[in-house]
């Protein structure tokens, strides 16, 4: 450019020049700042295609959504929530060199972080509506409620030791004010670092971690699932979101066939304050009392692993294992198959309302579930099975409390199915809107037999629930959902549940 420049001006004439030597000099002046111009978008070019991360390293899909049609288009097949991939359960090793300083590389969120190797997600939940409140005899009152907001940072350290953490505000804030109308929570609910060391081994740090149970409590974003509530399995039966301070390994057998292996802090059978454990590491001296963890009217709810300050009431470890599989030869299928046993859930100096000492239990969980995206159409069918037993029930807080309604026999049980639909809406504000209606039948037994204990038997039929919960989830974008659900309880009470609800949701995760 600056060449034709000169030749245009060394064939202009004298007499010319001194007319038009003004306009020449700013036309000239015009070429080199195009030129600079130019300059500079290559070079940002270049910078973006050294920061584009590798295809191969990104994080994969949801296993049920692998194998689904992309053009929905003709195969009526839009990209269903669950393509948004959770990098806390696979970690995407990213090429970084020792050598020169590493590109902007994002694991998780939308765009690259100023600090290399740096990304920050997030995902979180407004929930809104009415519902019928048991404790007020099934009166409907209206509700609020910013349930939650979670911060996802991750930072590649190098392309094989990978940092990720979740951090989470639950119930519009930490503070308990007067004021501000606060009663939430700030907490840690995910940190370790991933060393990648080949495709079938690879180790996760001690650190806090998600127990690999089930489907929904590795992949709990709102984006996952179509009612405005988690799935109800996963509010008792498997504690979600269930997490514990662990260690594991994981890695891939073959295509299609995952596995993860985890040591943890166990479960406890204690449901009261934190500030009733006494510097010893035991329950509250007799005749204090305190709550079950474990009982027959909100399973294992409260007995979450203790993660801070010491504070484990017993000195057991819990086990848990995973498989993953999504079979090339079933389109659009996945599932899993998961387990979890800890030898012993009694806590240290643990009693009967008598005063008797509660010898030990141990505590199995099983759980099985499958999600199928039917090829070349908007059919989805999920469905899960959830058994938990007790090795010796008599040793359970819940049957030696004084109180005889909420008793705990040899097992618990629960099942669910659930049929939804994926119906394109088109290009609205530039963005491909799905809908999803969706129906879900869930059944529970938190009271089998096989009662034991100091307490007299007499469940009242309330730990036996039925689920009937149906709605619409509508989705502007994978990483967006706007929600509605109502929701049917019965239960074998004498009153009955009184539990039904007409919610509303907004969610986010990306």
């Amino acid at each position: 450019m600056l060449l034709a420049a000169s030749a245009l001006s060394s064939l202009t004439g004298g007499a010319a020049w001194a007319a038009e030597g003004g306009a020449n000099d700013l036309l000239l002046k015009k070429m080199e700042k195009m030129e600079q111009r130019i300059q500079t978008l290559e070079a940002e070019l270049k910078q973006k295609q050294a920061a584009k991360p590798d295809e191969s390293a990104k994080p994969t899909r949801s296993a049920a959504q692998k194998d689904t049609p992309k053009d929905a288009k003709n195969a009526n097949a839009a990209a269903a929530p669950s393509d948004t991939p959770d990098i806390r359960t696979n970690s995407a090793a990213k090429t970084l060199s020792s050598s020169t300083p590493p590109a902007n590389l994002p694991i998780l969120g939308l765009a690259p972080s100023p600090v290399s190797g740096l990304s920050i997600g997030a995902y979180g939940e407004i929930k809104f509506g009415t519902m019928q409140n048991p404790a007020a005899n099934g009166q409907w009152q209206n509700g609020f409620d910013a349930a939650r907001f979670v911060l996802l940072p991750t930072y590649a350290i190098t392309d094989n030791i990978i940092f990720n953490a979740e951090i989470e505000f639950e119930h519009a804030g930490s503070g308990f004010d007067a004021d501000d109308k606060l009663h939430g929570t700030a907490e840690i609910e995910q940190i370790w670092i991933d060393f990648k060391i080949i495709d079938q081994f690879n180790w996760r740090s001690p650190g806090i971690d998600l127990v690999p149970i089930g489907y929904i409590n590795q992949h709990h974003e709102p984006t996952q699932f179509y009612s405005v509530n988690r799935p109800e399995l996963y509010n008792g039966l498997i504690p979600s979101t269930f997490f514990a301070g662990a260690s594991s390994v994981y890695g891939t057998i073959a295509d299609g066939l995952r596995y993860q292996v985890q040591v943890s802090s166990s479960v406890e059978d204690f449901g009261g304050d934190f500030g009733l454990r006494t510097d010893a590491k035991t329950v509250p001296p007799f005749p204090t009392g305190y709550a079950p963890g474990i009982s027959g009217l909100d399973a294992l709810a409260n007995s979450r692993p203790v993660r801070g300050d010491f504070q484990q009431l017993n000195n057991s470890l819990a086990y848990a294992g995973r498989l993953d599989f999504a079979p090339a030869f079933i389109p659009g299928f996945a599932g899993s198959i998961s387990g979890y046993y800890s030898p012993n859930v009694t806590p240290r100096g643990a009693y009967a309302d008598t005063g008797e000492l509660l010898g030990h239990t141990s505590l199995a969980i099983f759980d099985a579930e499958f999600r199928y995206r039917v090829p070349a159409t908007g059919l989805e069918l999920r469905g899960e099975y959830v058994r938990v037993n007790f090795g010796h029930p008599e040793n359970l807080r819940a049957n030696n409390d004084t109180d005889p309604i909420n008793n705990v026999g040899k097992s618990m049980f629960g099942y669910s199915g659930e049929i939804a639909y994926h119906v394109p809406l088109g290009t609205i504000l530039n963005s491909e809107w799905e809908a999803v209606p969706f129906y879900r039948y869930t059944y529970e037994n938190l009271q089998t037999g096989g009662f034991a204990g100091t307490d007299a038997n007499l469940p009242t039929g309330a730990g036996q629930r039925q689920f009937h919960t149906a709605g619409l989830a509508v989705f502007p974008s994978p990483k967006v959902v706007l929600k509605a659900t109502y929701q049917r309880v019965i239960d074998k009470s004498a009153v009955g549940a009184l539990s039904d609800s007409f919610l509303g949701g907004v969610g986010f995760f990306f």
